[in-house]
């Protein structure tokens, strides 16, 4: 149990300092090839940071865990949206762009609704299962959600900013492998030691999914986002989550369900309506104090809202 305990803090080390290398080299290369920061924020850094969700289900999906497959995404998802967003946001208020507004954050809830519907198999079969044909359909969708990604590489042009900090192209590349790297390695850490913590008091898999796996592996987004919202880089800390929830289903459960079909327990559809309303949410937020901002308040009530989802979670 010490030695958990003890791997379980070196991860979080390892994290915080690999966001902090990520973001720093993934700014300088937005900037050498004036490349907005939200784009780089939508892919490069959220690929990174969705790694260890990757990595879990992959071995979740083999190994047939397919409790923690779902719990992990849906509730890696929630995290992301209602913490580590609030978090971000009570730190700076987050300036999003109106391509983010009216078209990534609506994609995250088509993402929402496609889970919903291919999971639960409402008219085809009364054991619900996330088929290979779901999956590939997802990851169809992935595919579409790049392509949009590099059109908006011809579209987004970077505005003018103060002088920053310039890079060799071997250093930039360096930061973001190490980055990645510490992400991986340090979201691996804290998520196993945190399961074998878990494991001794006998918790279901469903909720190690949902809480322990999911937090463990949103740890990358979070110090990622909380480190680009201290340098005041909102893109990256925006475009990181949004990406990431988007990353989550399409890529995620999509390659899940093709390496395995994952059999659904309908018990977690009160966990996507929660995910659901909270990006509804999020849109009407971006109408309300500050046009096209997450101000402070806003934040607040998205981490207060989580807090009393866990609540309910728990005793439910």
């Amino acid at each position: 149990m010490i030695l958990d305990i003890g791997l379980l803090l070196v991860g979080f080390v390892i994290l915080i300092k690999g966001a902090d290398w990520l973001v720093t080299g993934a700014s300088a290369l937005a900037r050498r090839h004036n490349i907005s920061d939200l784009a780089i924020g939508l892919t490069v850094v959220a690929f990174g940071t969705s790694a260890p969700e990757l990595v879990v289900n992959l071995f979740a999906s083999i190994q047939d865990h397919q409790a923690i497959a779902f719990g992990n995404v849906i509730g890696s998802n929630n995290f992301n949206l209602f913490v580590i967003l609030g978090i971000a946001g009570i730190i700076t208020p987050l300036a999003v762009h109106s391509t983010t507004v009216w078209r990534e954050i609506p994609l995250s809830f088509i993402a929402v609704v496609l889970l919903f519907l291919f999971a639960n198999d409402f008219f085809l079969s009364d054991a619900p299962v996330m088929s290979r044909i779901d999956g590939i359909i997802l990851l169809a969708m992935f595919g579409f959600f790049l392509w949009y990604v590099k059109n908006q590489l011809k579209v987004d042009i970077p505005e003018p900013e103060e002088p920053h900090k310039q890079y060799t192209t071997l250093k930039i590349w360096g930061l973001i492998l190490v980055g990645l790297g510490g992400l991986v390695g340090g979201g691996r850490l804290v998520v196993d030691n945190a399961i074998n913590i878990a494991t001794e008091f006998g918790i279901s898999e469903k909720i190690i999914g949902l809480t322990i796996v999911a937090a463990g592996t949103s740890l990358p987004e979070l110090a990622t986002s909380v480190v680009a919202a201290l340098k005041r880089n909102n893109d990256i800390a925006v475009g990181n989550i949004i990406g990431s929830n988007i990353f989550n289903i399409f890529l995620i459960l999509g390659v899940s369900s093709v390496i395995r079909p994952l059999a659904y327990d309908r018990s977690f559809n009160t966990d996507i309506y929660f995910l659901a309303l909270g990006t509804v949410v999020l849109f009407i937020l971006m109408f309300t104090g500050g046009r096209k901002r997450l101000d402070r308040w806003e934040a607040a009530i998205l981490l207060a809202a989580y807090v009393i989802y866990t609540v309910f979670f728990v005793a439910r």
